[in-house]
């Protein structure tokens, strides 16, 4: 699959450099390889081991004496030269040591790990690995928002077809949080808007001419519904 998409985005881009972004769960030694062969910049999350546990304790203590000085939050950053066995050589890998503290709770230790062949300093390197997290909440929109995973139809085509049905749903949603900017749903995601936006209780009436919707004189979000229609070209009265 990637080496389809990094022909066509070559094709499409030949002067951009390409960049891929993974989760632990594709840290294989085959994988390091083909990125490495296609000339890709990438950054791999990797799960830990006694090996790196033992690189980052030094870290971990020091972040953990700064954090009970603070009573915060506080995170450091170093790297590391590391190969595991299946490994073809040894590549730079970022270490983030961190502990959390989160109001009453006790402090909780958070050593995360990333390969990556960027020359970048530590904390610009996971800088770049964070960077993902916007992305995740439009992914979990679609998956708990619209139901994407609803796939439960018994053949191939049905199921796409539902998948490009969702999609085609969020797209209209992505329309709607355009004209949204001056409205209380403004950084509202999907299962905020069909709450406060669609679910409303209405009778329609069906003419040969027409189609009219009796909405309610009043509920939560009127206000707010108001604005956006409104937004979105309807005339009042």
């Amino acid at each position: 699959m990637l080496r389809r998409l990094f022909a066509r985005l070559r094709a499409a881009f030949p002067q951009a450099t390409l960049r891929v972004r993974l989760d632990g769960g594709f840290a294989t030694p085959q994988l390091f390889d083909f990125l490495e062969a296609e000339g890709v910049e990438y950054l791999l999350a990797m799960a830990s081991n006694r090996r790196l546990e033992k690189r980052i304790r030094r870290l971990m203590g020091r972040v953990r004496m700064q954090s009970k000085a603070s009573g915060r939050t506080e995170t450091l950053f170093g790297e590391t030269r590391y190969a595991a066995r299946s490994w073809s050589r040894k590549r730079r890998v970022i270490m983030k040591a961190e502990v959390v503290r989160l109001g009453e709770r006790a402090p909780r230790n958070n050593p995360r790990f990333v390969v990556t062949n960027l020359p970048q300093g530590p904390a610009h390197v996971y800088g770049c690995y964070r960077d993902r997290g916007d992305v995740e909440n439009r992914i979990k929109e679609l998956h708990y928002g619209l139901a994407l995973d609803r796939t439960s139809c018994s053949a191939f085509v049905a199921n796409a077809f539902r998948v490009l049905l969702t999609a085609a749903a969020y797209v209209l949603l992505q329309e709607l949080r355009r004209h949204l900017a001056a409205t209380p749903c403004a950084a509202g995601q999907v299962s905020t808007l069909r709450e406060r936006l669609f679910k409303v209780a209405t009778r329609v009436t069906v003419s040969s001419r027409q189609i009219v919707l009796h909405l309610p004189s009043a509920f939560a979000w009127l206000s707010t519904w108001t604005s956006v229609a409104l937004a979105l070209g309807a005339r009042a009265g």
